[in-house]
């Protein structure tokens, strides 16, 4: 069925009510101390800052973001884990397991996060994978599904006992990105301090970021080994940005990726390019009142990008049928798509309402926010 191409328009909205941090001008350069860095967007994944970003490198203890998710994803967190000999004998950092000891997997994963115990990441390996070397195997393959490309795991904790266990800056940030897709990982990853209830254990974080050194901090993973030297990633946001930030031997790794979100913080805002719901700009069509977006479409931008902003959109080339019978009407009747430089950066689709489809329902404060840009005349689009 030909799609027809309504216009092309940009949309930019800017209101004093939306959550976006003013626009400051600041030293455009970023140096950091870490061999390897990166700095993206939480939401879109877009990258903002790379050093040697995809540099297979050691990467010590933040392998164990992959170990936390897995744990996770296994839908097993309320299990109880037999701990093993093998997990009591794992070098370095520590929660201080026994053999034969019985642990909440939910325990072992906050041990993992916020201490880096490296006997809780056999521990969680072992049950969840079946098998240490079980675990193994899903940590690559997730990595693959991930996109992972210059990742290898061979152990859940970081430790130099193999000399082909990498990753790169890269592959740790959509690591992460993913990882805080997830509510319950953002909650361990975010934890100042846990009192464990399956195990004596009243445990700090070791993230200095999150427990005081940066207010904007939301969580993260530290890491160090003789080989690895620093390795850290960290989450931060502020007035509606979400950012993550990667760096692999990194001397001054704290300053690093405060330096980094700052320059983010300063630098870029995230924009609603679209609201969810119904297309007003559609009026006088076919699709009048009838098509809608399901959900808000937002982007990090800097000030000069926001002008080059530009969305297409396509429709559905309406049929007469339609008309007498709109149960043949497609679900999907057409496509926005948002470009910046000509390179897209956003697709979403957009929905015909049915009985299948229903428009989303804005709240009162999403409502009160549409009113306010109206009333101050802040600009909308059409097409």
């Amino acid at each position: 069925m030909p799609f027809l191409k309504i216009g092309t328009a940009v949309l930019l909205l800017f209101t004093l009510l939306l959550p976006f941090s003013t626009q400051v001008q600041a030293n455009q350069s970023l140096s950091v101390s870490a061999r390897s860095a990166i700095l993206i967007d939480g939401h879109s994944g877009r990258v903002l800052f790379g050093k040697d970003e995809h540099e297979k490198r050691r990467i010590a203890s933040i392998t164990k973001i992959m170990t936390a998710v897995l744990a996770i994803e296994s839908g097993k967190m309320k299990d109880t884990v037999r701990v093993s000999k093998r997990a009591t004998q794992a070098e370095g950092s520590s929660i201080y397991l026994k053999e034969g000891q019985k642990v909440s997997l939910e325990d072992l994963t906050y041990g993992l996060m916020l201490r880096s115990g490296n006997d809780a990441a056999v521990a969680i390996a072992e049950h969840v994978g079946g098998s240490l070397e079980g675990f193994i195997f899903m940590m690559n393959q997730k990595a693959s599904e991930l996109g992972m490309e210059n990742t290898n795991f061979q152990n859940p904790h970081g430790l130099d006992d193999h000399k082909d266990h990498y990753s790169s800056a890269y592959d740790m940030a959509i690591l992460t990105k993913y990882a805080m897709e997830h509510p319950q990982y953002q909650k361990i990853a975010g934890t100042t301090f846990y009192k464990a209830k399956t195990i004596e254990g009243y445990w700090k974080n070791k993230n200095k970021l999150l427990t005081g050194l940066y207010s904007y901090s939301t969580g993260g993973k530290t890491g160090y080994t003789k080989l690895a030297k620093r390795t850290l990633v960290s989450t931060a946001a502020k007035n509606g940005t979400d950012l993550i930030a990667v760096t692999i031997n990194a001397p001054d790794d704290w300053d690093d990726h405060i330096s980094m979100f700052e320059y983010a913080f300063t630098h870029y805002k995230t924009y609603v390019l679209a609201e969810k719901g119904r297309l007003d700009s559609l009026k006088g069509t076919f699709y009048e009142k009838k098509a809608f977006i399901k959900r808000d479409v937002d982007y990090l931008l800097n000030e000069e990008e926001k002008k080059q902003v530009k969305i297409e959109t396509e429709m559905l080339t309406p049929e007469k049928k339609w008309k007498k019978n709109a149960e043949v009407i497609p679900d999907v009747v057409g496509q926005m798509t948002f470009l910046l430089e000509d390179r897209v950066i956003e697709q979403v689709p957009i929905f015909y309402e049915n009985q299948r489809q229903s428009m989303p329902q804005k709240t009162f404060r999403e409502m009160f926010q549409s009113v306010f840009q109206t009333s101050i005349g802040g600009s909308s689009w059409s097409i």
